[in-house]
């Protein structure tokens, strides 16, 4: 049985593969369609991603190291009806030894120009699924009401003591994605 998690609640993770999905339902009578995305931040012992391609997110879907695989972008939130927007599959065995943290964010698109928040959004979640079985590990589901925020921590894994473990986050951000890119990246970014 799945484990419904709190934010800022941790547990520990005995998988190598796994899907962690991400779902979200946008408000009806909003107006213009609202495109969020789901991005990966794989991030050093330093807080650091080590290189651009370690960001994974629409427009770089597959780490250097293999091992994760963004599945692609839903620019309306239209991919499933009871089911995952975007996905991110994860396999730790092939993880780059110097990966200690991975960070799942979504942001909406062109936010501002649309007027758009995640207030406007509903029945936001994050899950942890077992690759191997297809079995739903661990969810959580954003219960709170992100007025004016543009984007959102959905959660995180992160290894302590050589163990993986997945936390609910639910942190929200009146920003958008450069603005996780800067914090996390210091080199040159190509266009």
């Amino acid at each position: 049985m799945a484990i419904n998690l709190q934010k800022g609640q941790r547990i520990g993770i005995q998988l190598s593969r796994m899907t962690i999905g991400l779902g979200w339902d946008p408000n009806e009578g909003t107006g213009s369609d609202f495109d969020l995305d789901a991005s990966a931040f794989m991030i050093d012992i330093n807080k650091h991603i080590p290189s651009e391609p370690f960001f994974i997110f629409y427009g770089n879907t597959n780490s250097p190291d293999g091992a994760l695989q963004h599945t692609g972008d839903d620019p309306t939130g239209g991919n499933s009806i009871d089911g995952d927007d975007e996905s991110i599959k994860v396999d730790l065995s092939k993880l780059d030894s110097s990966i200690h943290e991975i960070l799942f964010v979504v942001t909406i698109h062109a936010a501002l120009e649309r007027r758009q928040n995640f207030g406007q959004v509903r029945n936001s979640y994050i899950r942890v699924v077992d690759e191997s079985t297809g079995r739903e590990v661990a969810k959580y589901e954003l219960g709170e009401d992100f007025s004016i925020e543009t984007a959102v921590e959905f959660g995180r894994l992160y290894k302590r003591d050589g163990q993986w473990k997945f936390e609910a986050s639910g942190i929200g951000y009146k920003e958008d994605l450069a603005y996780f890119v800067s914090k996390y990246y210091k080199g040159q970014i190509i266009q």
